[in-house]
This record gives C-alpha cells, sequence and structure tokens, in this order.
C-alpha cells in the first residue's frame, strides 16, 4: 500500500490530538479523535505484512479502544446524570473554528431535526453563515429532514433582502429533503442551537462569530477555518441537563 506512511503519520497526528484533549478534560473532542485514529490505525494494520509491526498496531488499537471505551462510559454517565456541560473559549483573532470543526463532535446519524434561535440572521454576512451552517448539516453524518429558525426581522432598508435570502435557502434547502421553518419574533435574545440528538450549544455571538476576511480574495473568504474569529464561548449542555422549551 503505497499511501501506508502518510496514513501512519495522520494516525499518529489524530491520536496525538486525542491524548491532549483527553489530559484537558475535553472528553468529547477527544473521544471523536480517538475513533478516527483507531480507523486509520485499522488501515495500516490491513496494509502490514510484517507480523512484528501488526503485533505493535493490534496492541496500540487495543489500548486506544479502552480508554475510549473509558471516555464513553463517563460520558454516557454525565448524560445520565444530567450533569454534562462543556465549554470552549474561542480566543479573539483564533483561526480553526469553523462550523464543521465546532459541531462536529455532537453530529451522528441520529440527528434529524436541529433549532437554531438567533437574533442576527439578517444582513448579508450572516445569511451567509446560516446557509454555512446549512452546509455543514447537509454533508454531516446525521440525516436531517428539518430545521426550524427563529430570528428577528429586519426593519430597515434591508428587510426585502432578508426575506428574499431565507426563500432562496428554504427553497435550497427543498431540493435537498429538508423543510426550513422560519419563524420571527422581535423579543429574541438568547442564541441557542438544539440538535434533536440530544445536545444545545449556546454561542455568545450566535452564528456570526467570524470576522470579516481582508478582501474578497483573501484566505478565509471561503475556508472558514482559516477565517478570523471574534473572541465568544461556546457552552454545550445534554438536553437531560437543560429544559426544552
Amino acid at each position: 500500500m503505497a499511501a501506508l506512511p502518510g496514513i501512519e503519520q495522520s494516525a499518529v497526528a489524530v491520536l496525538k490530538r486525542a491524548v491532549e484533549l483527553d489530559g484537558c478534560s475535553k472528553f468529547q473532542e477527544s473521544l471523536i479523535c480517538y475513533q478516527e485514529g483507531i480507523d486509520l490505525l485499522l488501515q495500516v494494520l490491513k496494509g502490514t505484512k510484517d507480523d512484528a509491526r501488526k503485533t505493535h498496531y493490534r496492541q496500540k488499537i487495543k489500548d486506544y479502544m479502552g480508554r475510549a471505551e473509558q471516555i464513553k462510559k463517563h460520558l454516557d454517565q454525565e448524560k445520565d446524570e444530567g450533569k454534562y456541560h462543556n465549554q470552549i473559549k474561542i480566543p479573539d483573532n483564533a483561526t480553526g473554528f469553523s462550523y464543521e470543526n465546532l459541531f462536529k463532535p455532537y453530529i451522528n446519524e441520529t440527528l434529524t431535526e436541529v433549532w437554531v434561535e438567533d437574533p442576527y440572521v439578517r444582513h448579508v454576512h450572516q445569511l451567509y453563515n446560516f446557509v454555512r451552517f446549512c452546509e455543514m448539516l447537509v454533508k454531516g453524518p446525521g440525516h436531517v429532514k428539518t430545521i426550524h429558525l427563529l430570528t428577528s426581522k429586519d426593519e430597515d432598508n434591508g428587510k426585502y433582502q432578508q426575506m428574499s435570502a431565507l426563500q432562496e435557502i428554504q427553497h435550497s434547502l427543498k431540493s435537498h429533503g429538508i423543510t426550513l421553518s422560519i419563524s420571527f419574533s422581535s423579543s429574541i435574545h438568547d442564541r441557542e442551537i438544539r440538535f434533536n440528538n440530544g445536545w444545545m450549544i449556546k454561542i455568545g455571538r450566535g452564528l456570526d462569530y467570524f470576522k470579516k476576511p481582508q478582501g474578497r480574495f483573501s484566505l478565509g473568504s471561503c475556508d472558514y477555518d482559516l477565517r478570523l474569529c471574534y473572541e465568544t464561548s461556546v457552552d454545550i449542555f445534554h438536553t437531560k441537563h437543560t429544559r426544552k422549551t
């Protein structure tokens, strides 16, 4: 297998990250990395002919799988007891916090319905943010069928633009088999995203935590992992720790 060294390097990098996150008690994120790293090691094991190296990889896989199982049991217990809460701090000017990276640990095959409550899905860049969020859901491992958006109306000159854009997003999502339900509130203030697989994510700035790119053709204008962020906090709960409204 010609790509074997590259896969092994990727596995080492991902598992190193898993151990780092594990040491920082970021268990949900570390579990994802352990699972990805184990999958990569299994590919390496499958392509290895040397018996000594096979034995080495099998032991490594066994060790990492054991730790991943411990973390999974710990997380399941926290969810059952209603104690799960994780906070992520996004520093000012940080990068690497695209919607894919931020929400990935909380999206799985059981996800079918999403609620987005954000008063600021009004201006052009905020509407683009919502499109990016929807794209992330469409590409993810979940099977999203319905997205509920609760936001506030743009009562200024952009009110027609807001409605036109949301209707276009609604039509586009429909072509992917997803229904977008749009509601407005003049008193909405809190920002939260709820998944029907049990996760609730509260972001201090809502979906609008990215800074404007330096130019139309600057890095980060398309790839949000390269986009500078505003400082904000992200709080993740499991719904057994919260009340649904």
